[in-house]
């Protein structure tokens, strides 16, 4: 019955769909009408200067210009090649929800939905809103899981989410074959939206608050100029602006190429179909809530008196528009459509068809083959671009309806503040870098949209790609022996296998495979000597006769003497923690700088950018390609590394926290004592080129001393014991230094007028309102990964930032916030873990003291007994 179904309706003709090839009208794809085009009178200004100019007419075009000009900005220009909603937009299925599995991101659902509660009643223009609600349905029992993991996340949050059993889901979707539903995860609030009304809407209050937005007005350069001001050519003339924002949907590389960069970007073809009128849907009394079979892989809505239906096919189905990305988008493509292709996602249908019985007697009116623009990790990339003064970007929205509203907002607050309003650093551009070519970007694109309805795992990793270009001199050695993982690029070892373990990648909600062998590194480096590749590490110099001038600037600590390095951070102008990075005074004036892999590029464009603002004379090079990082830790790493070199490592000659330029048997290394394990440890920085023999050499001097490798989870449980802070868990954007206890770094009486240092004065003076604390929890086969809810008498009051198994007691460890009178050492509070609280206290921290510290008190003790 299906086949033959199939054949008819491909034989359908689609009356209300643009033919191929032609402009098409301002509509929806499925043929609902929108606003009409505002009166060309209203188009006919031209504005030489602007604030902003953002260049693209979609969804998330528009919103940011609404936001600018509604803030009060004057000088916001919006110039489209075509006309509004041109590219993607106009033919979305104007999917919003709430739910997102990323913390933040949960938040720019949740600003978009609400903005577009009140745009009509603001704006005067119909957005055609519909909010029956919506069900991600779980037939199998790790999906069920699953929910539980997210609804963990969702408590100290402002979004509604609840899991709902079958009867509930029968009740509120009557049309389902309840044969295989075990729960549902449910978003009151959830629906979809007419995209081309919501963007006319926008558009209208754009103009309402100032806004000129011009079309058709193609950009054809970008000049930029010495001042950080930009040259904006088109057809109709030219626009001197302080700021580009390149929103240009399926258009962004052709303008990235304009300045010289290549986005990481691919266009992908997305189908679905629209039924003609079906009688059982006809008769419902209220709207269906929008549907996500995740094993099915589509989502399915109410259309009128049809239905909406999406799939998303296999890696191996799914097409991408390869001649766009080697040839550009063909001149003048704008409201057209691919040719459909039912063959590509039959068996989606016929899924679905077992899902929602009505469907098979449903006659398909509507099939829409449009592209949509992906990133490899299928999320946009918004905000500043390194390199490049005054360009930034808001483009490879995959979900650009749901997102248009909030990325706006964002977007708005960051240009107009100087900062973000809260971390989004899985959206910012500069988490890719040269190491992303075109074939991997394809290749985890394609991976994206066929992962699109995957189960959602802690720690999971995606291997289409892999390796890239940027590979640590110690991959090849190390590849058959590890589990690696992805970082920036960089394949990195997470955990280590012996011979008879279990070495697939098996990812769970609970303890797995790695869970053994992770305990057995942690215990090399408490009571041996463990070997760690850091060279993902982000990797800076900086020298000139104003290095110390600007980093004194940039950071909240001191500058560290000559020889030696500390733990600084950057803040924001409103204090919060926007970096973390080790600093190494080298030599005078001269600086080495590191980050984290994952803020490499967003911490360098911070500095780069404070460096041209405040006139200072210095040289900032990024050196990550060039150096490896080889890190040596536990009690008798002294022992062998005094074996390779005649530098005295001794304690009282080689300081904690000191920095000197050694040679390891024969290879140069600067060696900083200093190591995230909290055990005593060095990282020897040397050239990426030598990390193969020095690791083979610092191997073979450790066999006497029972020397082997670990990776970065028993790093992780390795730190979290001795209470050290990560950046983008403890602390971020959205945390201020006092509240992550950070105190001992932040010198508030130093004399440099650093950045943030008035704004945490005022904050120190107001007092916090939470603070981050070390608790531990006893569980069964479950631990802490960070971003659940923290609860205390029956209410959430607070969230965990990161978690792991403490090997040392045995018990599950966590790092949390909790409101300051909660904070006490003793206090009783409860951890939610995949649908059940558990007993958790707040201890002192830290739980094991660092080797460091434990030295301190050893000599203390000894002089004492003197």
């Amino acid at each position: 019955m299906l086949r033959p179904c199939a054949q008819r309706l491909r034989g359908l003709r689609l009356p209300s769909l643009p033919p191929r090839g032609s402009p098409g009208r301002a509509r929806s794809a499925w043929g609902r009408r929108g606003e009409e085009n505002p009166p060309a009178s209203a188009e006919t200004r031209w504005k030489d200067k602007a604030e902003t100019v953002v260049i693209g007419g979609g969804c998330v075009g528009v919103s940011l210009a609404y936001h600018l000009a509604k803030a009060g900005m004057k000088d916001v220009v919006l110039l489209e090649k075509s006309e509004l909603t041109a590219g993607s937009t106009w033919h979305a299925a104007g999917l919003t929800t709430y739910f997102h599995p990323g913390i933040n991101l949960k938040k720019i659902h949740y600003t978009s939905i609400k903005l577009y509660e009140k745009l009509e009643e603001e704006t005067g223009q119909v957005v055609g809103f519909h909010q029956p609600g919506s069900i991600r349905i779980a037939t199998t029992p790790v999906r069920v899981d699953e929910f539980k993991y997210q609804m963990t996340r969702t408590g100290w949050h402002a979004t509604e989410q609840y899991i709902i059993g079958p009867e509930k889901i029968q009740e509120m979707f009557p049309l389902l074959n309840m044969d295989k539903i075990l729960a549902g995860l449910y978003n009151p609030g959830d629906g979809h939206i007419d995209p081309y009304s919501l963007t006319m809407a926008l558009a209208a209050g754009a103009r309402k608050y100032g806004a000129l937005l011009k079309y058709p007005a193609p950009v054809t350069s970008l000049k930029p100029r010495s001042d950080g001001t930009w040259d904006v050519e088109t057809p109709q003339g030219s626009v001197r602006a302080n700021r580009i924002v390149n929103a240009a949907g399926f258009w962004a590389r052709e303008v990235g190429k304009m300045v010289g960069l290549e986005h990481p970007l691919i266009p992908v073809q997305h189908q679905y179909v629209v039924t003609s009128t079906i009688p059982e849907v006809k008769a419902l009394k209220r709207e269906l809530p929008v549907l996500r079979d995740l094993e099915g892989s589509y989502y399915l809505r109410q259309e009128r008196d049809g239905l909406l239906f999406g799939p998303y096919e296999s890696q191996e189905k799914m097409k991408v528009q390869d001649s766009w990305v080697t040839s550009g988008v063909p001149a003048g493509f704008g409201k057209e459509l691919f040719e459909s292709d039912l063959d590509r996602i039959m068996e989606h249908v016929e899924v679905a068809m077992e899902m929602v019985p009505v469907l098979k007697k449903a006659d398909i009116i509507n099939i829409v083959n449009g592209p949509i623009t992906y990133s490899p990790d299928i999320l946009p990339m918004v905000g500043p671009h390194q390199g490049i003064r005054n360009y930034w970007v808001a483009i490879g929205f995959g979900y650009g309806i749901i997102h248009a509203g909030g990325v706006g907002k964002y977007l708005s607050d960051w240009i107009l503040h100087g900062e973000p309003p809260f971390d989004l650093i899985e959206l910012d551009p500069n988490r890719y870098g040269k190491w992303t070519t075109t074939q991997y970007t394809e290749a985890k694109a394609r991976e994206s949209y066929g992962f699109n309805n995957i189960v959602g795992y802690p720690k999971e990793e995606r291997f289409a790609g892999r390796p890239t270009q940027r590979v640590s001199g110690l991959y090849k050695t190390l590849e058959s022996k590890c589990s690696m993982g992805f970082h920036a690029g960089w394949e990195q070892p997470h955990w280590f296998y012996k011979p008879g373990q279990d070495t697939q990648y098996r990812p769970s909600f609970r303890r797995t495979n790695w869970f053994e062998p992770v305990g057995s590194e942690y215990k090399q480096v408490m009571q041996k000597v463990g070997v760690i590749d850091l060279s993902p590490f982000g990797k800076f110099n900086i020298k000139g006769q104003d290095s110390v001038r600007l980093l004194d600037h940039l950071f909240a600590n001191v500058i560290p003497k000559v020889g030696f390095t500390n733990i600084s951070h950057m803040l924001t102008p409103k204090g919060r923690v926007y970096a973390e990075l080790t600093v190494s005074h080298q030599t005078p004036g001269e600086f080495l700088l590191i980050t984290g892999s994952g803020s490499e590029l967003h911490d360098l464009r911070w500095i780069e950018e404070e460096a041209v603002n405040g006139g200072y004379d210095v040289e900032i090079k990024n050196i990550t390609d060039e150096l490896g990082v080889l890190g040596i830790a536990g009690p008798h790493a002294r022992k062998v590394l005094q074996k390779l070199t005649a530098e005295d490592l001794s304690d009282d000659v080689f300081k904690f926290l000191q920095t000197k330029s050694l040679k390891v048997s024969d290879i140069p290394v600067t060696a900083i004592r200093i190591s995230y394990t909290g055990e005593l440890g060095w990282e020897l920085y040397h050239r990426r080129e030598d990390s193969a023999a020095l690791y083979d050499i610092v191997m073979d001097a450790g066999q006497e001393e029972g020397i082997d490798n670990f990776g970065t989870y028993a790093l992780n449980a390795l730190r979290l014991e001795k209470a050290f802070r990560a950046w983008g868990s403890e602390m971020n954007c959205d945390t201020n230094p006092l509240e992550a206890g950070l105190d001992y770094f932040i010198k508030l009486n130093k004399p440099a007028d650093f950045i943030g240092k008035q704004a945490l004065k005022q904050i120190k003076a107001k007092g916090l309102k939470r603070r981050l604390v070390c608790l531990t929890l006893a569980t069964d086969d479950v631990d802490p990964e960070g971003n659940e809810s923290i609860w205390f008498d029956g209410k959430v009051v607070g969230n965990t930032t990161s978690g792991t198994y403490s090997y040392s007691i045995q018990k599950s460890l966590a790092f949390a916030y909790v409101p300051i009178e909660l904070s006490k050492v003793g206090q009783q509070v409860e951890v939610e873990l995949l649908g059940r609280n558990y007993p958790a206290s707040i201890i002192q921290e830290p739980l094991v003291l660092t080797e460091p510290t434990r030295n301190r008190l050893r000599k203390k003790s000894r002089k004492d007994k003197i």
